[in-house]
């Protein structure tokens, strides 16, 4: 790595001192000059790390990547960091610009705590029989005819000419399209009778893809090629991933990868390290980022140790029939103490780990999606599943996927896991009692 300048340290131990003093206006504008200067500041305990600046774009947090919708929790200058000009201004991207336009802000401050309690609406809406369609595409339909039933919104005078009041539904109607013709060209004497005329068609919006597989990648880039390789060659799925701070370079590999797939893949980066290894980033927090993130029917959770030898997503997608909300690899269900959980055959459950399961977007949003209280891993996916408005089935061991390693006992201090684990696991036993 190159060697960090004289100046820059200096001027990353000027914004430590901003920050222990809490001044986050200065500290930001600091964090700004130094990655001017090439560098990535990266608050580690009571000090700091400095790092080269990437070439791809990089959010501060994952509060501060902008969710089209919804005000972001930013805080003021938690603008994303990356490529700069000559001049040290951060260039903006195709892709920045249309956040930009759909988010309307980027982490401006002031804003709205994002909303994690689920919506008693909602929810209810969400575990009718008949607001989970057993095909795909169904809600879709659905959409589409609330959207048919509701009085249409168009701009004053936007009519078609030769429309009555009383008659507006003939868009297509060859003989009012005519009329409409002949009026415009009254004015200049003309008439186009004898020329054809096409009535017009508007362009339909291209349909959200079916389902995206969402990556918290946490560092392990060779599991991430191996991940994301394997979900290409075998599913048609798109491909989702949050990279939290870099860790080994897998947030380079990401990109390598979004370069070799740029139909498949899209990576957002934010400097935020994992909870989990010393860092600010919260596993909930971060999948319910890339959940609001997503646009499709069904999200699937995976982890980057899992990988699939066969196209293990359409089965899961063909068991999301009737009030079935998710379907996962794994299902666990409770001891009569609650805090012992055992392994489940295929069918109902009570709970789907987190190695691999999908579910509609729909009924895991009106669920207030991942408790922001699990900053780890650990009982999160027992939690999450036990919040759903409806079935949750497992498919067994038959799937076509098989999980790497486990790393947890070299990556997390153990002190950390059982103290983290045993927090969710209360919240978890709130749940089965309440329930």
């Amino acid at each position: 790595m190159s060697e960090v300048p004289p100046h820059v340290i200096a001027l990353a131990e000027r914004r430590a001192r901003a920050r222990a003093g809490r001044d986050d206006a200065g500290a930001d504008a600091l964090r700004d000059r130094i990655e001017a200067e090439g560098w990535l500041v990266r608050d580690a305990g009571d000090g700091f790390e400095l790092l080269p600046r990437p070439s791809f774009t990089v959010w501060p947090t994952v509060g501060s990547i902008p969710v089209p919708g919804r005000i972001g929790r930013g805080r003021p200058g938690d603008g994303p960091t990356g490529r700069r000009d000559q001049a040290g201004h951060r260039e903006q991207t195709d892709g920045d610009q249309a956040d930009d336009e759909q988010a309307g802000t980027r982490g401006t401050g002031g804003g709205e705590e994002r909303a994690t309690s689920p919506d008693p609406g909602r929810v209810a809406r969400a575990a009718e029989p008949s607001r989970s369609p057993g095909r795909l595409g169904d809600l879709d339909a659905d959409r589409v005819a609330e959207t048919e039933a509701a009085p249409a919104q168009r701009p004053e005078g936007s009519e078609l000419a030769g429309r009555s009041e009383g008659d507006r539904g003939d868009e297509g109607d060859p003989q009012r399209m005519i009329s409409s013709q002949l009026l415009w060209d009254a004015s200049l004497a003309v008439s186009r009778l004898d020329e054809e005329i096409t009535p017009l068609q508007a362009e339909e919006p291209p349909a959200p893809p079916p389902v995206t597989v969402g990556l918290v990648v946490d560092g392990r880039p060779d599991d991430v090629r191996r991940c994301v390789r394997a979900l290409v060659a075998h599913t048609e799925a798109k491909i989702a991933a949050l990279d939290l701070g870099n860790v080994d370079g897998a947030g380079a590999v990401l990109e390598e990868l979004a370069a070799e797939h740029p139909r498949r893949v899209k990576v957002w980066h934010v400097a935020e390290t994992p909870h989990w290894r010393g860092g600010s980033a919260g596993w909930g927090e971060s999948r319910t980022t890339l959940l609001e993130l997503d646009t499709s029917e069904v999200h699937v959770v995976m982890e980057t140790s899992t990988i699939m030898d066969g196209d293990a997503i359409t089965p899961l997608l063909e068991a999301l029939e009737g009030d079935v909300v998710a379907a996962g690899w794994k299902g666990m269900n409770p001891g009569e103490d609650g805090r012992e959980w055992h392994e489940a055959g295929p069918g109902e459950v009570r709970g789907v780990l987190g190695h691999l399961f999908a579910v509609r977007r729909e009924a895991a949003l009106a669920a207030g999606g991942f408790s922001r209280d699990a900053r780890y891993y650990r009982n999160a996916d027992l939690e999450f599943s036990l919040r759903l408005p409806g079935t949750v089935v497992a498919l067994g061991e038959d799937l076509p996927v098989h999980r790497e390693p486990h790393r947890d006992h070299r990556d997390v201090d153990p002190a950390y896991h059982d103290a983290e684990s045993r927090r969710t696991c209360d919240r978890v036993l709130g749940l089965l009692r309440a329930t």
